[in-house]
């Protein structure tokens, strides 16, 4: 049985000062980009925040920052967290215990907090 007639076609050959156009344009396009993602992070630079749990207060208890759960108290004691530039409402809670909670304004600056869990009186 005879093969079938294969017919390649191949893109218009262009001229030498076009692919330099197109590579200019490429590279100018990545430039762009990647100078936009520089712009975007000084924006939103982070700030280190780091806690720790007064003598009884309970390593489990859960953190929150901005409502968002973040991790129990030993994990973020141990690590600590990077948050952007601006207010934000630290939360911690356990069950039998009053929720511990403050707002603070992260600035540069690294932040430390010392986090007392008060327990619920029976």
């Amino acid at each position: 049985m005879p093969h079938p007639r294969t017919t390649l076609t191949f893109p218009p050959r262009r001229s030498r000062s076009t692919l330099v156009a197109l590579a200019g344009a490429t590279a100018l396009g990545f430039a762009v980009l990647a100078g936009a993602g520089c712009a975007t992070q000084s924006v939103r630079a982070a700030v280190s925040f780091s806690m720790a749990g007064a003598q009884g207060t309970p390593s489990d208890a859960s953190v929150y920052i901005d409502e968002q759960y973040i991790g129990p108290l030993y994990y973020v004691a141990a690590r600590g967290v990077r948050m952007p530039i601006g207010e934000h409402r630290i939360t911690v809670t356990r069950e039998g215990y009053f929720d511990w909670d403050t707002i603070v304004v992260a600035d540069r600056d690294p932040i430390a907090l010392n986090v007392a869990l008060v327990p619920v009186p029976d």
